[in-house]
């Protein structure tokens, strides 16, 4: 039997989860019909843990590179709710220019985004960056028709060294190309993406408490203690977001939280080699042990029906604020600023990083 405490904080994670999505739904759309459906199924999944029911996700299609981070049956949960809830978030993927250039999406209204529900009239405007097709390294090749890329690409699959499995389970190949599981996007080809299918990427969410005179602060109107992260300016949208990146081929998920956290955040890439061993002792005592936040896919403004962002948010936690305090915060890489930002409820912040950080707000007992 699940141990009654998990039992209880599965219950009460999912039901703060149902509270915030539905304010959210009635916010952005007129009808919020689909999220009470969701709604609906939740009562299921929380009936599913209550008589114990074994986790149903094949286990096989996840890779072995997450596994650190993993635990099916929450897993399961997790999984389970934001495919329903998502239907009602799909927003920055559907943003009317394509980051980084004048493209235009094609039109979907919310009633045409799942694609069991027809659509005849749905043509898709097709755009891969020129960047990609420079054929960089790290990116697939640009295949010519559906044949090419049958042949040449394994989905669903270890493809060689490149992870093309789904955190969200098995996805849909239609006419040799993966189609985004969470709907039409009104853009396909790759955008600015590198794979076909799943991109995978890291976000490592580092926390500490806000003190002041050496002491906890607490906010006035919720008595909470106030939480802050690391937070980055991004060079390309000029968002705050959480220091991340891309998971490069046969890197382990550990490796990359604690190499992206360090490019971004504290530009190792230009310090010297004595600072860069400093830093690598500290990152280390903190990158001990991460909480996980989320794992799965990220409605993303670069997401298209062929090529989705996927990532794995991993929360660091500096109890007594000593290990980050060592550390020199210095943007670098991909980022234009970077500081210390109280978690709050309003924060701006790229694709769905609010979310992820008020998960770990509910995890700390810590103002929201």
């Amino acid at each position: 039997m699940m141990p009654i405490y998990t039992t209880f904080r599965i219950i009460w994670q999912i039901y703060s989860q149902s509270i915030h999505f539905t304010v959210y739904s009635v916010k952005h759309f007129e009808t919020s019909r689909r999220c009470n459906k969701a709604l609906f199924q939740m009562q299921g999944l929380l009936l599913l843990i209550l008589l114990n029911t074994p986790c149903l996700l094949p286990l096989d299609c996840r890779s072995a590179a997450v596994a650190e981070y993993s635990h099916p049956f929450l897993s399961a949960v997790s999984f389970a709710l934001f495919m329903e809830f998502s239907k009602c978030l799909h927003v920055n993927a559907r943003s009317k220019f394509y980051p980084g250039s004048d493209i235009q999406r094609f039109p979907v209204p919310d009633e045409k985004v799942d694609w069991t529900v027809p659509w005849a009239d749905y043509k898709p405007v097709n755009y891969t960056a020129p960047s990609l097709l420079k054929q960089p390294l790290w990116a697939d090749p640009q295949y010519r028709d559906e044949s090419e890329l049958k042949k040449c690409l394994e989905f669903n699959k270890m493809d060689g060294g490149v992870d093309r499995t789904s955190h969200m389970g098995k996805y849909s190949v239609i006419n040799g190309f993966p189609r985004n599981p969470f709907g039409r996007t009104g853009l396909s080809g790759r955008g600015l993406l590198g794979r076909w299918g799943p991109n995978h990427a890291t976000d490592p969410i580092v926390t500490r408490w806000k003190k002041e005179a050496g002491k906890v602060m607490i906010h006035s109107a919720s008595g909470k203690n106030i939480l802050q992260f690391v937070a980055i300016c991004r060079k390309d949208s000029k968002e705050w977001a959480i220091p991340g990146g891309m998971v490069d081929v046969g890197e382990k998920l550990s490796a990359t939280l604690k190499r992206e956290f360090g490019e971004e955040a504290l530009n190792s890439i230009q310090l010297s080699e004595a600072d860069r061993e400093k830093m690598k002792a500290l990152m280390n005592i903190l990158f001990q042990a991460g909480e996980l936040v989320y794992k799965g896919y990220v409605d993303d403004p670069r997401n298209t029906d062929n090529s989705w962002m996927e990532t794995v948010a991993v929360n660091f936690h500096d109890e007594k604020g000593d290990s980050v305090g060592k550390l020199n915060l210095q943007a670098g890489d991909d980022a234009g600023a970077v500081k210390w930002m109280d978690i709050e409820e309003g924060l701006k912040l790229y694709a769905s990083h609010s979310h992820f950080l008020q998960q770990v707000a509910k995890m700390r007992s810590a103002h929201w």
